[in-house]
């Protein structure tokens, strides 16, 4: 007899999971009762956090959704912040958790683990939650999760089975090729609306966010063909190389950028919610766009959030951006201002670069020092201060290079469990070579420091930059720049290199550019996780700043 739970890891394969991140609990073992013989790697992290955070990490390097295993109770409220993570960032996860049998659902009889109400828990950091009542609804509740992840806008998808169901007889569940959906088109009659303001724009300007990663090709196509500078957010980062004379990067909340965005006749957004972690960091207000509006979105409810467009288009970036480039091929453009497209570009970068202070250039010489050593990294980044910093000086090649949990949710402790979950993404879709390093502070690595042994046991060579300020630094400064006296942010700072070491990592403290390159390049030929301890009084005194 195979059971709903082995039946599930089946169906789970059959969808192309390759990675299940997860803790078993005396409540979850019948899910693992079918993942020993299966083709799913199992990976265990040491807090069900965790298990989120690299399942989000994992879906961010590779495309494809996160699969996590969570038990009742305990491990729901664990994992919580994480989801809370990935519905701000639009990130697919799938939760899968156990929860009591259907005849003590609500019951308060103090069962082990129990919650009055998962679905409830989740309810505000899921698209949505169902409870399994009978195996046969697995399909259906599994088609229903991969058809948001394939063709809407993704974001973690919560299914709970109750323990009587977990081991039901599935014999008879279908076991047919799962179907795959295509992402929506646009409409015609919006292309044809959008292409003709933008034919007739002066000075049009393209918004890009994390949503339009895939249109990449498309989108750089359309830049050039309108002469049009674009701004990316964090998680579009990428997405036009960082050479190129139309990128005006992720500066949107600089007065500089605000000034250009004024300019603009035509706005085209695209795959971007236009919120506050990419277009306010300093949240000051006074982000806005007197221009025509052109919004481009998966999700209808996004399209009129934040700012109203003056039009609107539901549909897949991709297939968008390549239907208004081949309406916009065949046509005639309005002659573009001369000191519009690359050289208004370049004008902004220019008064960008002159405005860093001497810490900021610091950081933006660590972060450029890290990626010449190692061209082909990806970087997952805690809400840290050189994060904060690279967010505004740093542009990669690709996208999918440059993430962190400064965007949305904010959450401490992102990054080391993230680039766990990254690096075997990275792999999983087939892209060979180039390391992963995890950006953190002190503080942060502190919330998730036990995640440096699950590293360790799942051998994913990360190389973990540990920015130590001893503190809570970037806090510290706001209340300094407010005129508050600190207070809860001169932490105890243990001895991380020594706790790394005890782990089971590679650890090594750095003071200089000549140190950090020599341990980059030895970490990178490491098999294992190595820690970089970068002090940032002894960094910046090093540069002479």
């Amino acid at each position: 007899m195979a059971t709903c739970g082995e039946v599930l890891v089946k169906l789970l394969e059959a969808y192309g999971v390759e990675h299940a991140f997860g803790i078993p609990g005396v409540h979850t073992i019948e899910l693992y009762r079918g993942l020993a013989g299966s083709s799913i790697r199992h990976i265990t992290p040491r807090h069900e956090q965790g298990a989120g955070f690299m399942a989000d990490g994992y879906a961010r390097s590779s495309g494809k959704p996160g699969v996590c295993f969570i038990i009742t109770g305990p491990g729901m409220t664990n994992i919580a912040t994480a989801m809370g993570q990935a519905y701000a960032d639009s990130i697919p996860l799938l939760v899968i958790s156990s929860v009591q049998s259907r005849s003590q659902l609500g019951g308060g009889r103090g069962k082990l683990h129990e919650l009055p109400n998962q679905g409830a828990l989740v309810a505000g950091v899921a698209a949505f939650s169902h409870t399994l009542m009978s195996a046969a609804e697995l399909p259906g509740v599994l088609a229903r999760a991969f058809a948001l992840f394939q063709a809407a806008r993704p974001r973690p998808v919560h299914i709970e089975i109750p323990l009587d169901v977990l081991v039901e007889n599935a014999d008879a569940l279908p076991h047919s090729p799962p179907m795959t959906l295509a992402r929506p088109g646009p409409s015609v009659a919006a292309i044809e609306q959008m292409s003709e303001r933008l034919m007739h724009a002066r000075r049009p300007l393209i918004l890009a966010g994390g949503g339009a990663i895939d249109a990449a090709p498309a989108l750089t196509l359309l830049a050039e063909r309108l002469g049009a500078p674009v701004a990316l957010t964090i998680n579009a980062k990428g997405m036009l190389p960082a050479a190129h004379p139309l990128l005006i990067g992720s500066v949107q909340s600089l007065a500089a950028t605000r000034a250009l965005v004024a300019e603009a006749d035509v706005v085209l957004a695209i795959g971007t919610e236009l919120a506050e972690t990419d277009y306010d960091v300093f949240f000051g207000g006074g982000f806005e766009i007197p221009g025509a509006l052109l919004r481009i979105d998966i999700d209808s409810d996004q399209t009129v959030r934040n700012y109203l467009p003056t039009l609107a288009l539901v549909a897949d970036a991709r297939l968008a951006a390549e239907a208004l480039l081949a309406a916009l091929s065949q046509r005639s453009l309005a002659p573009r201002e001369t000191a519009w497209g690359a050289a208004r570009a370049q004008r902004l970068r220019l008064e960008v670069d002159a405005q860093w202070d001497a810490p900021t250039r610091a950081q933006a010489h660590f972060i450029h020092s890290v990626f010449d050593v190692l061209p082909d990294a990806v970087c997952v980044g805690d809400s840290t201060q050189p994060v904060y910093t690279g967010n505004f000086t740093f542009n990669p090649a690709q996208p999918r290079r440059w993430f962190n949990s400064a965007t949305g949710y904010g959450t401490l402790g992102y990054a080391l469990p993230a680039a766990v979950g990254a690096w075997l993404g990275r792999r999983a879709a087939g892209k060979a070579g180039g390391p992963v390093v995890c950006l953190i502070g002190d503080g942060g690595l502190q919330f998730t420091l036990p995640e440096l042994a699950s590293a360790v046991e799942a051998r994913t060579p990360i190389i973990v930059l540990l920015w130590n300020n001893q503190g809570y630094g970037e806090i510290k400064k706001y209340m300094l720049n407010r005129g508050i006296e600190p207070v809860g942010v001169d932490i105890y700072t243990p001895d991380l290199v020594g706790v790394a070491r005890a782990l089971g990592c590679a650890a090594e403290s750095v003071a200089d550019e000549a140190q950090l390159r020599t341990a980059l390049a030895t970490a990178a030929g490491r098999q294992g996780p190595s820690v970089i301890e970068i002090d940032e009084h002894q960094w910046q005194q090093s540069l002479g700043l």
